[in-house]
């Protein structure tokens, strides 16, 4: 597997085969003795062909722990040190709504039929949105944007939001609050200053990995090794670095715009639990002191189950959780360079004073 991160980090080759004497083929012939392959060291085993009881005991014990042993799932790859191997370029791009629409109220899932039609017409609607406020220079597109491109997960649902089953965030009346006060895309900011402007105007971060924008860029480069992962955003070029060493978290007084995220493997599925925040981000009105558990599931070749819970009590009366796929992606990935081109915030700030002149 070739892994490629533009001139940032460099080409990157990764073995994809186990490692020459790890337990290669379990093999039973329907016409001989059964016979057990494991890798080059241990050789052929035939319990039924010594005379030796305590040899055949042990040949025995062998056979039945390679039997025993975990197989990788269908479609299911494992790196070389037994990890199931979630490595490569994923996107999340989706045109289903984080929330349940008031119009689909009572309809939890599409219908094969219906989830083709709303694939189809993603780029329609988005147009319709935002079209009348933005200009129509043609960046609204195929050309530019990869809404076209998005995907309905496998279970169809009308929303990302899972639980609660109504597909809609359990916010807490101060929760709804900060976040309705929260500047963000897709509506009206005032423009006194910088801070009055969303977090990705500003070239600071994006929700990324946790909620993909509507419109392009929602692509994700993994790594692993045996002790971290480590997963590429495209948009800001975020970089988290996840222990899997069972270290705990930083000091809780230490607050980070991405959090501080520790990783394990609990059977096939990578857990991350991610804690101090500093408050600033505020995913859906959250505080610093939001927990998320992130989970990260091989289902096949080209897809990874994820799936997002968020807890915070200061915003939500319950905790949550959306779902949203992990697809292959065949990218390129490219640099985003936010802040070299960030010239339309210089022309926000400008224009909000030019129309204060009239």
């Amino acid at each position: 597997m070739s892994l490629d991160t533009g001139n940032q980090l460099g080409p990157c080759e990764v073995p994809s085969s186990v490692r020459e004497g790890d337990i290669a083929e379990v093999y039973q012939p329907t016409d001989a003795k059964p016979s057990l392959t494991v890798g080059n060291r241990l050789g052929q085993c035939d319990p039924t062909a010594s005379t030796d009881k305590g040899a055949g005991l042990l040949c025995a014990i062998v056979g039945l722990i390679v039997l025993l042993a975990p197989r990788p799932v269908a479609g299911q790859s494992m790196t070389p040190w037994g990890h199931p191997d979630l490595q490569g370029l994923w996107t999340n791009q989706t045109p289903v709504p984080l929330e349940r629409p008031e119009a689909l109220a009572d309809k939890t899932f599409f219908t094969e039929e219906e989830a083709a039609e709303f694939e189809r017409t993603a780029l329609e609607r988005l147009v319709d949105v935002f079209g009348p406020t933005a200009a129509l220079s043609g960046e609204l597109s195929e050309i530019w944007l990869d809404t076209q491109d998005g995907r309905v997960g496998g279970s169809r649902r009308t929303s990302l939001v899972s639980d609660p089953p109504d597909g809609r965030i359990p916010f807490t009346q101060e929760g709804k609050e900060r976040w309705d006060s929260t500047p963000r895309g897709g509506r009206e900011s005032s423009a006194d200053g910088p801070e009055d402007r969303s977090l990705d105007e500003r070239c600071i971060t994006s929700d990324g990995l946790l909620l993909p924008n509507p419109f392009a860029s929602n692509y994700y480069r993994i790594f692993q090794t045996p002790d971290h992962v480590v997963i590429l955003s495209e948009v800001m070029h975020v970089v988290r670095i996840i222990p899997l060493d069972q270290r705990p978290h930083i000091d809780p007084g230490i607050g980070l715009w991405e959090g501080d995220s520790r990783g394990r493997w609990e059977e096939r599925t990578l857990v991350v639990e991610t804690t101090n925040f500093n408050g600033k981000k505020r995913f859906r009105g959250a505080t610093e002191r939001v927990r998320m558990v992130e989970r990260f599931t091989r289902l096949d070749a080209d897809t990874i189950d994820y799936r997002l819970t968020v807890t915070d009590p200061a915003s939500f009366e319950r905790p949550w959780t959306l779902e949203n796929p992990l697809r292959r992606a065949k990218g390129p990935m490219f640099e985003f360079a936010c802040h070299e081109g960030n010239y339309s915030m210089t022309g926000i700030l400008a224009g909000a004073r030019a129309e204060e002149q009239k």
